[in-house]
């Protein structure tokens, strides 16, 4: 950690305002070159605290650049994480205020819950499956603070990796009746076919980014508990929205998730 715990709270705040206020910055490593992966999540934590103290609640965890190319493209070999919360959830079928957003995309989600706690390190998908309860299928909303969708990869784990908006529909299903690599998912906006995907997109299988989550949070002296929502990654790419935009997400054995942008 380079940061000072002032310094961390600070930028916490920055960004949290960013978004309260709907409003752009600039990608914090501009002022802040050195700060690094522990900096980073420093201040995702630091948003966490002051979203949980305005008396908003926990609603899961979830991972982000969970696509091997992606990856490999930024120079990582682990996907980056963070967390949701309940005021970011909206009801399938529902509308979604792009007022309140800076430059939304979408992006279709295999997600899981779980019925006993994960723990790394040493966490692998055996035991990530033996762990979900059943399956749900969502759509993300990640609406970068960063200006022009612009930002580094230390600066976006800071912003809580995107994270804005979430719907979940369809149905709940028990892992053991799906086949979560080969899960077929179709995102549609305004009826036209936008992205298809597989389960497999997400790191080969799905299940391997809750195992690296586990791991990532063990490493730090934490745990997945029973009974956590975990959104897994995008399946598909992410799909710029505005204003009179509808969204459905079409899942193999899951049902749809629909949304329309007021």
């Amino acid at each position: 950690m380079t940061l000072d715990a002032f310094t961390l709270e600070q930028l916490a705040a920055h960004l949290d305002s960013a978004e309260q206020q709907t409003r752009d910055v600039v990608k914090i490593t501009d002022e802040h070159p050195d700060l690094d992966w522990d900096d980073a999540y420093a201040i995702q934590d630091g948003i966490r605290r002051l979203r949980l103290a305005r008396g908003q609640r926990l609603a899961g965890l979830k991972a982000g650049l969970t696509s091997f190319a992606k990856m490999k493209q930024m120079g990582v070999d682990v996907p980056v994480f963070g967390f949701v919360t309940d005021d970011m959830a909206r009801p399938d079928g529902g509308e979604i205020a792009t007022a309140d957003l800076i430059h939304p995309k979408v992006e279709a989600e295999i997600c899981v819950v779980t019925k006993a706690p994960l723990r790394g390190p040493g966490c692998h998908v055996g035991a990530v499956m033996a762990a979900i309860d059943f399956v749900l299928p969502a759509v993300e909303v990640i609406d970068s603070r960063y200006r022009d969708f612009k930002f580094d990869l230390k600066s976006v784990i800071a912003d809580n990796t995107s994270a804005a908006r979430f719907v979940v529909g369809g149905q709940a299903r028990p892992v053991d009746a799906l086949d979560l690599r080969t899960l077929g998912v179709v995102l549609e906006k305004n009826g036209r076919i936008v992205a298809m995907a597989a389960g497999a997109a997400v790191l080969g299988h799905p299940a391997a980014a809750v195992a690296m989550l586990a791991n990532h949070l063990g490493a730090r002296g934490q745990e997945i508990p029973a009974g956590t929502f975990i959104m897994t990654g995008g399946v598909t790419e992410a799909i710029a929205v505005e204003a009179g935009d509808h969204v459905c997400a079409r899942f193999q054995d899951l049902g749809s998730v629909s949304m329309r942008f007021v």
